[in-house]
């Protein structure tokens, strides 16, 4: 079974007020193709876990390997140019530009790569468009979209590149019943159909009750999973 994220003994501390360890000898192995749900009381540590695992935090100890690569004592600028191409994020609000089309929003992250022509993203974004069912609004502006067409349009930009790993910061926090279970079918079907690999951070029960595997957090530790 090939793993897509290893961490080992990962630990950190916040100093303010006082010196507190927020997470501890955490070690979590990540399948390629799995859907895991994060979850935890609030100040359980699991969204400063996912900074880390997301390298946007690098102030901790352990170890951080992602698609066999360490990551651990990288320079942001490696960083910033690994996450772009192996990881994409949805978070709990889209981040889309309103004054931008759908399509155009999705294109910015493979332009930035510059792996493909103009022509080529243009044909790629359309593309995750289709397959997040939002193919038609693909040349209206974002801010003309519904909630959870908005949020499609975010999973579809966070997939431009074909990362290895999508992680979701409460991705169905901002939506009503029916757009959280829409979103939940489409991620659902992103691990099962294309073997995307999908860690979510949630407090949504029933959200990560139906994900392929929970991972429960305690005060800064793995409790379960």
């Amino acid at each position: 079974m090939e793993y897509v994220l290893r961490t080992t003994g990962i630990g950190k501390y916040f100093y303010e007020p006082e010196k507190f360890k927020v997470l501890d000898a955490i070690n979590l192995e990540v399948k390629r193709g799995e859907f895991l749900s994060l979850i935890g009381k609030s100040g359980c540590g699991k969204s400063t876990l996912m900074y880390v695992l997301s390298t946007m935090d690098t102030d901790y100890e352990g170890e951080l390997e992602i698609s066999g690569e360490r990551l651990t004592g990288k320079d942001q600028n490696f960083l910033a140019a690994f996450r772009n191409k192996h990881i994409g994020f949805i978070f709990q609000f889209h981040y889309l530009l309103p004054e931008f089309t759908a399509l155009q929003n999705v294109m910015i992250p493979a332009l930035k790569l510059g792996k493909y022509s103009r022509k080529e993203v243009e044909e790629r974004a359309y593309e995750k468009l289709n397959i997040l069912g939002v193919k038609d609004q693909a040349l209206k502006a974002t801010s003309k979209l519904s909630g959870g067409q908005q949020q499609r349009v975010a999973i579809a930009r966070a997939l431009i590149n074909d990362p290895d790993i999508i992680m979701g910061d409460e991705p169905t926090g901002n939506l009503d019943s029916y757009n959280t279970q829409l979103v939940f079918d489409m991620l659902e079907e992103l691990t099962h159909t294309y073997k995307q690999t999908i860690i979510a951070v949630t407090h949504d029960e029933e959200f990560a009750r139906k994900s392929d595997r929970v991972v429960e957090m305690s005060d800064g530790r793995i409790v379960r999973g």
